[in-house]
């Protein structure tokens, strides 16, 4: 696991154009710690999980060797589009998809 969790790393970091430095500064840990990770030498702790999820626009399922189904540029293009339709609702139609939104999974 740690090194596929390592290459996943620095696939997504190499993709993001980032250094090891870059990104240990973006998710608050030290360069030598974030290192460690890219070399499967350690595993992050879940909350350093999402955040490099974060840093590096990736999913945790990337990050852990699973497939994922979308790209994470075409997953954050179809969510800026969603949020521009969002915003375009009238009062009624966004109560109405608050309240539709507990129901869909």
């Amino acid at each position: 696991m740690r090194s596929i969790i390592g290459d996943s790393l620095r696939a997504a970091r190499l993709r993001a154009n980032l250094t090891q430095v870059d990104v240990a500064h973006l998710i608050d840990i030290s360069p030598v710690v974030y290192s460690r990770l890219e070399r499967g030498r350690g595993l992050p702790s879940i909350q350093t999980l999402y955040r490099l999820c974060t840093a590096l626009r990736t999913t945790p399922n990337e990050l852990l060797g699973y497939p994922s189904s979308l790209p994470p540029d075409v997953v954050a293009d179809a969510k800026e589009a969603l949020l521009r339709r969002v915003r375009q609702l009238d009062a009624h139609q966004a109560l109405a998809l608050v309240q539709l939104l507990p129901d869909v999974r």
